[in-house]
């Protein structure tokens, strides 16, 4: 829509030149205005008139960077000053309407971009010249708006367009102005939703919809929405007030009437396309930031996850190098890190060039940003793998056992797993025999167990094959229940001189590697550990080229079935819970607010912990229904902040739910956030399914 906008309007001052060329004979820097014995007068004796000018009208009038006049209107004053004689000097227009205080305040002779319209032929104090330059006006919307001229929309109007907001009433009666400072925030206000819509020249909204920022808004012509611009002089004084006489200003707009008169329609049409054609938007790397700010966010938490790798693995070479008994199988693991590590990092580089090739191409974009998601989601995998692997040597592994439903937890395996085997066309099934389905456990590492076994099943069984998990239970010591958990595949096997390291920490079959299904040889021995740290175990009965049986076993105390919480809980009336951000990154922050406001969240950031108390205690109660708290913040941190919002005196600080949102996931950072007040645990990167799920619950 824009691209043909931006073609239409140049297409169309190109057709008027062409049109009208013939009928421009002589040529008007062959034609000299008749000017009166006073207009004579009045040009010899003023060698300069000072002229004011909007500066935000690209590319019609505006300021660039050095503070210099442009634009479609200085061509045409410079072409004026050829034909008539007078120097024009020029100077920024301060906000607000053009009218008669400006010219007065501001010692203007005379204004540059001024409506040609009836408000302004009929304005006490100022006279106008004949229009220099034609287009017209349009609407810009969202992309849902149905635009209808009699409905009751916000209209954003910049404070130096006050002379349309008299037009708009007049013409559109039901229409609600609203002012704001800048056509910026005039934009700004329709992509937020807090106005409907806004009017104004099509030349300059064509430059304002080039930034990326506004890429969801819409052009909407209108007919009957001229725009023809003249200028505008003093002709009459308040009492008491001195300037130019009045007849110096019916003189000077006589003069530029004249001088007008003599612009031909094929130099106004080329003035109008070197206006276009010379200030265009440009692509900054801001802009390349915001269009595509989900694939830098991306690529920088892909980055701090290598750099968190190639730490982790400096740490893994001093133990390497303590254990000699292990060198030769921790060489491998090194080795296979690196590959694994290089080969994402150099598929995100390669799509991060091929993003900023394609910049144009949205179908080409949204496969790219698909594949860095899944690119970064293997890195961050790597990133727990290891991790986990350190944690349980060190024996630093701690379980959060609660009420939770078995199964509730195969349901959710079923629904993970199925369309994966789905798209493989592999046979999956899942039985539960479960005498007793609530138990005291941890559900999270329990599916970190399941969900590494199918990936292994899946991985290694070819299509056609069949994937099966069943779930038993038998009575155990102490008033536990032992919980069996069969995982068995038809798929390729393994020898057995393998099966005797399956579950060493850096072991991985050299055949499976060569044959595309390398990974980093840790799943299966934190696996093991994880159930045998249950009170459990992880076993494997393996035949070359029948497939693999796996069985995961884990004690449990029986509890008693938990209510359901309610998914809608937090959504009351229809509306969802306003959520504070407390989030020292500023991306980080930005991310989550637009993720939030996607989904029908209002959202609030707050820079740090001190920030957010203040804003939750300056806030209507039950403004907020959940805190997102970082731990680790300058002024005031999550845990100090998630006390100081419980200990305030008012009946929501009690129940505001509170979620720790942090990338430190070590048990005591848990303990410590509980203790504090909080009510749940985010780990970063933030999983989005996740988040919603719990904001939900």
């Amino acid at each position: 829509m824009r691209k043909s906008l931006k073609v239409l309007t140049i297409l169309a001052a190109v057709a008027v030149m062409l049109i009208c060329a013939p009928a421009a004979l002589v040529s008007a820097q062959e034609q000299t205005p008749d000017f009166t014995a006073q207009e004579q007068a009045y040009i010899d004796s003023h060698q300069t008139v000072k002229v004011g000018f909007v500066q935000d009208r690209i590319p019609v009038s505006f300021s660039d960077k050095d503070g210099e006049f442009q634009g479609i209107s200085r061509y045409v004053l410079d072409r004026v000053s050829e034909i008539c004689g007078i120097n024009f000097e020029y100077a920024p227009l301060p906000g607000g309407s053009v009218t008669y205080d400006i010219l007065l305040g501001g010692g203007f002779d005379l204004v540059t971009s001024v409506e040609y319209n009836e408000e302004n032929k009929n304005a006490n104090g100022i006279l106008i010249s004949k229009p220099y330059f034609s287009s017209r006006k349009v609407v810009v919307a969202k992309e849902n708006l149905d635009f209808r001229p009699d409905a009751d929309w916000t209209v954003a109007v910049s404070t130096g367009s006050q002379t349309l907001k008299k037009v708009l009433e007049k013409a559109f009666p039901n229409f609600v102005l609203k002012d704001y400072e800048t056509i910026s925030d005039c934009f700004d206000a329709v992509k937020s939703g807090d106005a409907d819509l806004m009017i104004q020249n099509q030349f300059v909204v064509e430059y304002w919809l080039s930034k990326p920022k506004y890429e969801q808004l819409k052009v909407i012509p209108v007919r009957g929405l001229e725009d023809e611009m003249c200028f505008s002089a003093v002709v009459t004084f308040k009492e008491g007030q001195v300037g130019p006489t009045q007849e110096d200003g019916k003189t000077l707009v006589s003069i530029l009437d004249k001088s007008i008169d003599l612009l031909s329609e094929d130099e106004i049409g080329n003035f109008t396309i070197q206006g276009v054609m010379e200030n265009q938007y440009h692509y900054t790397f801001l802009d390349f930031i915001e269009r595509y700010r989900y694939a830098v966010a991306i690529s920088i938490i892909a980055f701090i996850i290598i750099i968190t790798l190639v730490i982790i693995l400096a740490n893994q070479r001093i133990h390497i190098a303590a254990s000699k008994a292990d060198a030769k199988a921790k060489g491998r693991f090194l080795s296979t890190m690196s590959h694994e590590i290089r080969t994402p990092l150099n598929g995100l580089i390669g799509l991060n060039y091929l993003m900023s090739q394609k910049i144009d191409d949205k179908e080409k974009m949204q496969g790219y940003l698909r594949q860095s998601s899944v690119t970064a989601k293997y890195l961050l995998s790597l990133v727990n793998d290891i991790l986990d692997s350190s944690k349980l040597e060190a024996n630093k592994m701690e379980l959060v056992l609660r009420p939770v439903d078995l199964g509730f937890v195969a349901q959710t395996i079923r629904s993970i797993e199925s369309g994966a085997f789905e798209d493989k066309k592999i046979n999956f099934t899942l039985n539960c025999d479960l005498a007793h389905p609530w138990v005291s456990a941890d559900d999270v590492r329990i599916q970190q167990v399941l969900l590494n076994l199918l990936d292994n099943a899946r991985k290694f069984t070819a299509e056609g094959g069949k994937v099966s998990v069943s779930f038993t239970q038998s009575d155990a010591n102490e008033g536990n229940v032992l919980t069996t958990v069969t995982v068995a595949d038809t798929g390729k096997g393994m020898s057995e001189e393998f099966q005797k390291h399956i579950f060493s920490v850096f072991s991985q079959e050299l055949e499976t590697v060569s044959k595309g299904n390398q990974g980093t040889g840790l799943g299966l021995s934190i696996s093991r550990r994880l159930a045998r740290l249950m009170g459990g175990d992880l076993t494997c009965v393996s035949k070359k080229g029948e497939g693999s049986t796996f069985t995961f076993t884990f004690l449990a105390k029986p509890t008693q079935p938990q209510e359901k919480t309610d998914s809608a809980a937090f959504i009351v009336g229809g509306e969802r819970p306003g959520i504070l951000i407390a989030e020292d990154n500023e991306l980080n922050g930005e991310i989550l607010v637009e993720l939030l406001e996607g989904e029908g969240f209002k959202a609030t950031l707050a820079e740090n912990g001190k920030k957010a108390l203040q804003i939750f205690s300056e806030s209507d109660p039950d403004t907020y229904g959940i805190i997102l708290m970082d731990l680790l913040m300058p002024e005031m941190d999550g845990f100090e902040t998630a006390k100081a919002v419980r200990a305030l005196d008012r009946p929501d600080a009690k129940t505001v739910k509170i979620f720790a949102c942090t990338a430190n996931s070590f048990a005591e950072e848990r303990d410590r956030a509980f203790a504090s007040g909080m009510d749940d645990f985010i780990t970063k990167p933030v999983d989005v399914n996740q988040l919603l799920e719990k904001l939900h619950g």
